[in-house]
């Protein structure tokens, strides 16, 4: 057969990624902040493109319309898809724990201006508190917070930033009126410089001193006076010097306190005996010892602000109604509602001959229209999927983590009618705002522990919440190993080995039950 050069045609499809397409893939990804920085960068670009500031009227004036484009009374395309949408998921009266799917029945209405303004307000404002640690378990203690607490309270928007005055700011207010000497000053605004958040001084003294051309001396006699000032225990340069400040202040840092704050990482590393030895103390000595330690600040500078915190905005609002239904509604409110002016691309449309400019003005028509289109179908995406979440969901929303079932992408992709990677893209950076709390999508997707009795099986997170329960409520003379907890589990229906439970026990950051013996021994002196 001999080898030549030919040409064919074939006929073939394939799927281009076009930049419409590419955009609408981002938006479905992007969390309402990021989409609100992407809709700004668009109007800067776009001449076509117009926020409306009068759309919410025309919705309070009309609540049955849809989200399909409109036109208003200038001939103006006002949709800006991105309305407040709302749906509401009727699970019936029988609740869980029976769980009777076939009372499920959901419906996709635009009853976003129904809301009053009253319970929009409650509902923006309802924000999760997740500081959850305690300077109590200095031990290496778990956190007695179990996950349901972690969702059962709200924090107010405003309480979610730090405070205005900075670290920085007051240990400054505070050397302008304790140095008076320009070079002692000017040490002293040096070394305020290297403090960290937690009020701690990074660096070596014998930089500094290198640095200014000064003696090491004068760098260390200005800390000595820094030392005094407020909050007390900052410009530590470790753990041990910063408590020893505070009991110093106190009055209480003795030879034998001295010597517990010196070898204070011992009692990280749960060596209590080998700390005993060192400071000579008895038990009843050991006892004050930790509970005066515990009466203190390792980080004194974090109750001060340092840097904004990023404010979580909720993506969508999920509430129970009385009869209840759940009401779905996304959070809008923080998206500017844009639309694309015909009228003005008429009037410039009518003065431009140049082919260059047509071409630009032809494409910012269709690249606004494409950007109205792909908001619309992120939102109805969203709300789609955020109410399949909390149909599956429900039992976790009205009884808390144990009532959390297992879930996973293509559970929630198969009833919706879409491919996993968009229901991945829509959890992405989403947050729900429910009444346990603000709670990230993707904490809903979890796997699955296997039943003990052949039936459905148990989620991951419920699991960790029961076993976190168990450790909470165990007795100081009867601590459960991991073996134990596997046995309790299994009896309550929940087939797991004891890996796994080691496996969770770790994952919530509590140590092990010979470390839980010595600190709850310790508790009881």
């Amino acid at each position: 057969m001999a080898l030549s050069a030919r040409l064919e045609l074939k006929q073939g499809q394939s799927l281009v990624m076009t930049p419409q397409l590419q955009q609408a893939i981002k938006l479905l990804q992007l969390s309402n902040l990021e989409l609100s920085s992407h809709i700004a960068e668009e109007l800067e670009r776009n001449p076509l493109l117009e926020v409306d500031l009068g759309q919410s009227e025309r919705a309070d004036q009309s609540p049955n319309s849809t989200n399909d484009a409109r036109m208003d009374d200038t001939g103006t395309n006002a949709n800006s898809g991105n309305d407040g949408e709302a749906s509401e998921l009727n699970l019936g009266n029988e609740q869980l724990p029976t769980r009777d799917e076939g009372l499920l029945d959901t419906g996709f209405d635009n009853i976003y201006a129904d809301q009053s303004k009253a319970d929009k307000a409650q509902e923006e404002q309802q924000f999760q508190s997740q500081n959850d640690s305690s300077w109590d378990n200095i031990s290496g203690g778990a956190s007695t917070a179990t996950r349901e607490d972690q969702y059962g309270g709200t924090q107010a928007l405003e309480e979610l930033n730090s405070a205005d005055l900075s670290l920085k700011d007051h240990v400054t207010e505070q050397i302008n009126y304790t140095f008076f000497n320009i070079v002692d000053r000017s040490i002293a605004l040096h070394l305020v410089d290297m403090l960290d958040e937690g009020g701690y001084l990074n660096g070596s003294l014998e930089n500094v001193a290198q640095r200014l051309n000064t003696d090491i001396s004068k760098v260390e006699a200005i800390l000595k006076q820094l030392h005094m000032l407020e909050p007390i225990g900052i410009f530590a340069r470790n753990v041990s010097e910063c408590l020893a400040l505070q009991l110093d202040d106190l009055n209480r840092l003795d030879p034998m306190m001295q010597k517990f704050v010196e070898n204070i990482a011992l009692l990280g590393e749960h060596k209590t005996a080998e700390l005993q030895e060192i400071c000579g103390a008895d038990d009843d000595d050991m006892a004050e010892m930790l509970n005066e330690i515990r009466q203190l600040n390792p980080k004194p500078g974090l109750q001060y602000g340092s840097t904004n915190v990023q404010t979580v905005i909720p993506d969508v609002f999920v509430r129970q109604k009385k009869d209840g239904s759940w009401r779905i509604e996304l959070n809008s409110a923080s998206l500017p509602k844009i639309l694309v002016n015909q009228n003005y691309y008429a009037d410039i449309r009518k003065t431009v001959n140049d082919k260059v400019d047509v071409e630009f003005l032809t494409e910012c028509l269709a690249n606004a229209n494409w950007l109205v289109r792909s908001l619309e179908q992120r939102a109805n995406t969203i709300l789609k999927v955020t109410t399949e979440i909390v149909k599956q969901q429900d039992g976790f929303l009205v009884y808390g983590v144990e009532y959390l079932r297992p879930l996973n992408l293509k559970t929630v992709a198969d009833a919706v009618k879409m491919h996993e990677s968009t229901v991945s893209r829509v959890t992405n950076n989403k947050y729900m705002m429910t009444e346990r709390g603000l709670i990230e999508l993707k904490y809903f997707f979890n796997s699955s522990v296997p039943s003990a009795n052949g039936g459905e099986g148990h989620a991951s997170e419920s699991v960790k919440a029961r076993i976190q329960k168990l450790i909470d409520d165990e007795l100081p003379t009867k601590i459960l190993s991991d073996d134990k907890l596997a046995v309790i589990l299994k009896a309550s229906g929940i087939n797991i080995a004891r890996r796994t439970v080691a496996k969770y026990r770790e994952a919530l950051n509590i140590a092990s039950s010979v470390d839980r013996r010595k600190q709850k021994k310790l508790a009881i002196k």
